[in-house]
C-alpha cells in the first residue's frame, strides 16, 4: 500500500472537513421561531414625558432657557408657592425629556428603565434626581410614572480656560425608574393570529408554515406573503393560547436570505454573507500613487540692503504606478477566494471594495452590494 506524506494527509483531511461543511450548511442556518418572528400586536410601545432634574451642582440650565424657568414656577405653584418665572435664577435644575419602552404584557406595578436627556443648555445632569414625570404614549394616555436618581456615564469639568469632558454628560438613565400604571390588553386567543418575520423572505415564510403544519396539524399555518404567516388556532388550543405559542417558539426553521455583501469605505470592512457567488471574470489590479510635496523657502536681501524678506513655497509632484496584475476567476468563486486572489496582487481591503463595486456594475457579482457610509 502506498503511503502519503504527513503534509498530504493533513491537506486531504482539511479538504474532507471543508467538503462536509459545504454539504451540510442547512443545520447551521436553523433558527428558532422566536428568534426570527414576532406575533403581530405583541410589541413594545414608546413612551415619553417632560420633566425636571434637580440637585445639580451648578451645571443646570441658565436663565436664558425660559421654559425651564416656567416649569420651575409651575411646579412650585402646584405646591402652593407663588413665584414669577422671571425671578427664577436656579442653576441646579435642568429641563429634560424622558423616554421609555413599555414592554408587552407589562402589568401595573412593573418597573421599567427610562432614559433622560437634557433639553436646554445644561452642561451636565450627573448627580441629579428626576422629579415625578408622567410618561404618555402616542394616544396621549399616561402609562407610566418615572422618578429617581439619574446615572450618567460621563462628566464635564472645567476651571478657567481648561475643560475636560467624557462621553455625553447631558443624557443618562434611571434603571427601574418608572412604574407602569396602565397596561395594554393583548387578546392571544383571537383567531386568526399572524406571525411577522423580522427579515421578510418568501422561502423562510413557506418553510415556517410547513414546520407549523407538520408540528400542530395541516391547515394551522398559511404563508400569505414574504413577512406574514397566518395561524388558525385549533379548537383544542384555543383554551391555552400561551401554550400554543410556546410550542411554536421552540420550532426550528431553516432560514433563507438573499446573498449580500456589506462594505464600509470609511473603515475598509468587507462582510460577505452565505450564498455569495461570482461569475467568471478577469480582475486586473494596479495601484497609482500621486505624491505632492510643498516646502517653504525664504529669500533674504543682502546685509544692509533695502529689500525685505520674502517667503515662498517650492512644490514638487511625482506619480508612480504599480505593475499590477490580472487574475482569472472561474464560476462559483466565493468572495473568500476573490480576497485570496487579490491578496497575491498586493490588494488590501479598500482595493477589494473597489473591485467588488466594479464587479457589481459588470454583472459578475450575484449578490446585493450594500455600501455603508
Amino acid at each position: 500500500m502506498a503511503r502519503f506524506p504527513a503534509r498530504s494527509r493533513l491537506a486531504a483531511l482539511l479538504a474532507l472537513v471543508a467538503l462536509v461543511a459545504l454539504l451540510a450548511p442547512a443545520a447551521a442556518r436553523a433558527a428558532r421561531v422566536k428568534d426570527i418572528a414576532d406575533v403581530v400586536g405583541v410589541r413594545e410601545n414608546a413612551l415619553y414625558g417632560y420633566g425636571l432634574v434637580v440637585g445639580l451642582a451648578g451645571t443646570g440650565d441658565t436663565e436664558r432657557i425660559l421654559f425651564t424657568q416656567q416649569s420651575i414656577a409651575g411646579m412650585l405653584g402646584r405646591l402652593g408657592i407663588r413665584i414669577d418665572p422671571k425671578d427664577v435664577q436656579a442653576r441646579n435644575v435642568a429641563a429634560v425629556m424622558v423616554t421609555a419602552k413599555l414592554p408587552p404584557f407589562a402589568r401595573p406595578g412593573t418597573r421599567i428603565d427610562i432614559a433622560v436627556s437634557s433639553m436646554g443648555n445644561a452642561r451636565s445632569i450627573a448627580g441629579g434626581v428626576l422629579l415625578v414625570t408622567p410618561l404618555s404614549g402616542g394616544d396621549g394616555k399616561v402609562y407610566a410614572v418615572g422618578q429617581g436618581p439619574v446615572q450618567v456615564a460621563g462628566y464635564d469639568v472645567g476651571f478657567g480656560g481648561a475643560a475636560l469632558q467624557k462621553n455625553t454628560p447631558t443624557s443618562g438613565r434611571v434603571p427601574g425608574g418608572a412604574t407602569v400604571e396602565r397596561t395594554l390588553a393583548v387578546d392571544l386567543a383571537a383567531s386568526p393570529m399572524t406571525l411577522a418575520l423580522r427579515r421578510p423572505d418568501l422561502t423562510t415564510a413557506s418553510r415556517l408554515a410547513a414546520a407549523v403544519n407538520q408540528k400542530i396539524g395541516p391547515g394551522t399555518a398559511k404563508a400569505v406573503d414574504a413577512a406574514g404567516v397566518v395561524l388558525t388556532l385549533p379548537e383544542a388550543q384555543k383554551a391555552d393560547p400561551v401554550g400554543f405559542l410556546a410550542t411554536l417558539e421552540a420550532l426550528e426553521v431553516q432560514v433563507d436570505h438573499r446573498a449580500r455583501v456589506v462594505v464600509s469605505e470609511r473603515t475598509g470592512t468587507v462582510v460577505a454573507g452565505e450564498g455569495v457567488r461570482i461569475r467568471p471574470v478577469a480582475v486586473s489590479h494596479g495601484g497609482l500613487q500621486v505624491r505632492i510635496q510643498s516646502r517653504p523657502v525664504f529669500s533674504q536681501p543682502n546685509p544692509f540692503g533695502q529689500g525685505s524678506t520674502v517667503q515662498g513655497t517650492l512644490d514638487r509632484a511625482s506619480a508612480s504606478e504599480g505593475a499590477g496584475g490580472t487574475v482569472a476567476l472561474p464560476a462559483t468563486t466565493t468572495v473568500e477566494e476573490l480576497a485570496k486572489a487579490l491578496s497575491t496582487l498586493g490588494a488590501g481591503p479598500r482595493d477589494l471594495i473597489s473591485v467588488l463595486e466594479a464587479m457589481k456594475v459588470a454583472g459578475a457579482l450575484d449578490a446585493e452590494l450594500e455600501v455603508l457610509e
